[in-house]
């Protein structure tokens, strides 16, 4: 199993910027990749960005291209999102996953419990 903690979450106005964390514990030298979801109020989690560990190919939502940046820290088993000019729209809660490898019995996906993000119209 592959833990996952979220922080960097909170309030920013319009045009702001704001870091997400994503540290993981557990079987990490068994994640192939890792990704950013969000969430927002009545609507279905979506894919934010992603990344490969294996290379550290890349992957963006088109709402997201060219204002936020994922990456990975090895040493630290830690991901990162970078958000830059944040709107409205970006409001939601912000979770991170691992896509790992369970011997014997294939791929496997954990989540951290979420963090928010709000930005005031």
């Amino acid at each position: 199993q592959v833990q996952l903690v979220e922080s960097g979450g909170g309030l920013v106005p319009a045009g702001g910027s704001l870091t997400l964390s994503c540290a993981a514990s557990g079987s990490t030298f068994s994640i192939i990749s890792m990704g950013w979801y969000r969430q927002a109020p009545g609507k279905q989690r979506e894919l934010v960005a992603t990344i490969r560990l294996g290379g550290g190919i890349t992957s963006y939502a088109d709402s997201v291209k060219g204002r936020f940046t994922i990456s990975r820290d090895n040493t630290k088993n830690t991901m990162y999102l970078q958000m830059n000019s944040l709107k409205p729209e970006d409001t939601a809660v912000y979770y991170c996953n691992a896509n790992y490898v369970v011997p014997y019995q294939g791929d496997a996906i954990d989540w951290g419990q979420g963090t928010q993000v709000t930005v005031p119209s």
